[in-house]
């Protein structure tokens, strides 16, 4: 047999009587694991088969062995987010490791003779969350979390049930070869098989990826579900033009450049938007890179999971999901990871999200789908996209009837893909050129890992973390600007923290500014009240903003239609800056208000709601400088910190 390598592992080429074998053995021997893998653009499916250990964290995921490294593949459950302190419910799931022993791979078309092809009925079949209770869920979400500052989206998801009467093995190899034949533009198609955790998915998702010191992410939302016959030109576009689903992405990426910042030395630059175009769904996308070289485990931690998945700020999402989901979610928006040795003796990360996955346990499928709920979400078209979601699954595996009109018109286009690819139509390829306007240079444009060299070069910053990880942004923009800047979460930062350093950035957060019976609040209110006192220089962001406001007695009051997400060009004292907001409550002064006490005030000349603050030592803004949506955000940032640092 011979050995090939690609770019993403070493496996070994086999002929279609070993891999029916191994099949054989596995459908035999109920004990047996093996992981079926075909990924984006490959010609081969590969076969992992070795022993399965299951561990409690990332970090005990046996990479070595016996001082070797080697090749690992775990599934990684939704629980282990708990390692980054955040909530979650536990329902037990392992986070499963295949020990890869032998590593094969045969062409597809080889495969497809072999894996079985009858169609498996389900009975029982429907959502566990009816339609109107879902919708219900969606209502509540908006008007509870999202209306009352929580944040600015979160995905909700419920589950498909059906009851299978086969083998469930033979089932996912079953669900698998129908997978390979009727989906495409999957990143991973993918069959694990190991006693008691049983998958089968095409995920169009890489969720990170870590190859030659290059972390890649690979945020993708806004859900467009083919009619009837296949996209068009005319359909598609609309779909482009919808508002909501613009708006959804960009704040996937802004949550996901949180993690790159977190995970890269330059931070993380992002390029697209792409449509991913699958079988009966449609996405947009966007592709984040950035340099790294941690351990790909951490990096892992540290990205765990995909707002796509759970929402954003990450941390309170996980809190709102256990407020409104019925059960803990298992596997669903965890990752599937393979680690794959490489030259320089390390680890290279392939790390796909698992959603458009099935499930199979106790003779019970489970489809688990998820709608992205934002300020303006229709509770009826949210129910529609699970519905989509699902459908989407269920006709890929042949469990409900194909858009066979689809399909056709699919393989009559298979021959000249680039001339009938809907992304290269001028209109549509306009329209994604188009939402890169609305952008900061900074994010898009090449970065470097010089930092400490701007204007500010020689100072020193603490920026406190309200639990938004839009702080790593910040703290990566203020490291450009000259500034050492080391991030402390509220919960940690001492006085003596604040009063070793030249300027504190107060950061943003969820919740409502007013909230007395929270300690996150409360401690924040601390650290303004302190910093103010004292007289040294101090920046605040956000609901700090508003903390801030409110110890010069200026009013607080909610919105009357959250500012989620939301792209705005407003006064920042001298000049107009367009701006990023995920806010749902302000500060307020009458109209025409310039002054309050010793702060001068930036507001809306028609509404009061204020925008920025300055006085002695301290400059505040409401909007978030960081963000991808801040196109003057690097200006703005270093005019406010100018003003905290020399006035």
């Amino acid at each position: 047999m011979e050995t090939h390598m690609t770019k993403n592992a070493a496996f070994t080429a086999t002929d279609p009587a070993t891999l029916q074998a191994r099949l054989a053995a596995l459908v035999d021997d109920p004990a047996a694991s093996v992981v079926l893998l075909a990924r984006e653009n490959a010609t081969v499916v590969e076969l992992l088969t070795g022993d399965v250990r299951d561990v409690d964290l990332l970090a005990d995921i046996p990479l070595q062995s016996d001082g070797t490294a080697r090749e690992v593949f775990a599934m990684v459950p939704y629980r282990q987010v708990r390692e980054r302190g955040f909530s979650a419910q536990d329902d037990g799931a392992p986070l499963r490791c295949l020990l890869v022993e032998e590593h094969l791979a045969t062409p597809v078309a080889d495969a497809l003779t072999i894996l079985p092809s009858d169609p498996i009925a389900l009975q029982d079949a429907g959502f566990d969350v009816p339609d109107e209770e879902y919708a219900q869920i969606v209502e509540r979400v908006i008007a509870d979390e999202i209306g009352r500052g929580e944040g600015a989206n979160f995905v909700i998801r419920r589950d498909f049930t059906a009851r299978i009467s086969v083998d469930e093995r033979h089932a996912a190899l079953t669900w698998f070869r129908a997978l390979l034949t009727h989906e495409r533009g999957a990143y991973w198609t993918f069959a694990v098989v190991t006693p008691g955790v049983i998958a089968v998915g095409a995920s169009p998702e890489a969720h990170v990826i870590a190859r030659d010191g290059i972390v890649t992410m690979n945020p993708i939302s806004g859900t467009f579900r083919h009619p009837a016959g296949g996209a068009t030109k005319e359909s598609l576009t609309e779909f482009l033009s919808s508002t909501k689903e613009t708006e959804e992405l960009f704040m996937v990426v802004d949550e996901e450049l949180k993690m790159m910042s977190a995970v890269c030395s330059d931070g993380g630059r992002i390029t697209g938007p792409h449509l991913k175009q699958m079988s009966r769904l449609t996405h947009t996308e966007y592709m984040l890179r950035g340099r790294s070289r941690m351990d790909p485990r951490d990096i892992l931690r540290e990205t765990m999971f995909a707002p796509t998945v759970t929402g954003s700020p990450m941390q309170n999402a996980c809190t709102v999901i256990g407020r409104h989901e019925r059960k803990p979610r298992g596997y669903y928006s965890g990752v599937a990871a393979l680690f794959t040795p490489n030259a320089e003796g390390g680890h290279d990360l392939d790390a796909p999200i698992l959603i458009r996955t099935v499930y199979v346990k106790d003779g019970e499928l489970s489809v688990p789908v998820g709608a992205t709920l934002v300020r303006h979400s229709d509770p009826a078209g949210e129910v529609s996209e699970t519905h989509g979601k699902a459908a989407g699954v269920l006709g890929a595996i042949g469990a409900i009837e194909r858009d066979h009109a689809a399909e056709a018109r699919e393989d009559a286009d298979a021959p000249d893909a680039a001339e009938n690819d809907l992304a290269a139509d001028p209109t549509v390829a306009a329209l994604l050129a188009s939402r890169n306007s609305r952008l900061a240079e900074f994010w898009i444009n090449p970065q470097t890992d010089a930092v400490h060299v701007g204007p500010f070069s020689g100072r020193t910053a603490l920026v406190v973390d309200a639990e938004d990880r839009f702080t790593t942004m910040l703290a990566h923009q203020l490291r450009h600007l000259g500034l050492d800047v080391r991030i402390a979460p509220w919960s940690e930062v001492t006085d003596a923290d604040a009063a070793a350093v030249d300027l504190l950035v107060a950061g943003p957060g969820p919740g409502d500014p007013r909230d007395g019976a929270s300690p996150r609040i409360a401690r924040m209110r601390e650290v303004v009240a302190a910093r103010r006192a004292s007289g040294s220089p101090l920046l605040a962001v956000c609901l700090s903003h508003q903390i801030l406001a409110d110890t010069l007695n200026i009013g607080l009051a909610p919105l009357a239609s959250p500012h989620q997400g939301l792209q705005k060009s407003v006064p920042v004292f001298e000049r107009d800056a367009s701006i990023g907001f995920y806010n749902t409550f302000t500060a307020r002064v009458a109209p025409g208000t310039a002054r309050v006490g010793v702060a001068e005030v930036s507001a809306d000349a028609e509404t009061g709601n204020v925008y920025a603050l300055r006085g002695p030592g301290f400059a505040s803004v409401q909007g978030h400088l960081e963000s991808i949506l801040s196109r003057d955000g690097m200006g703005t940032l270093e005019r406010l910190v100018a003003h905290a640092l020399d006035a």
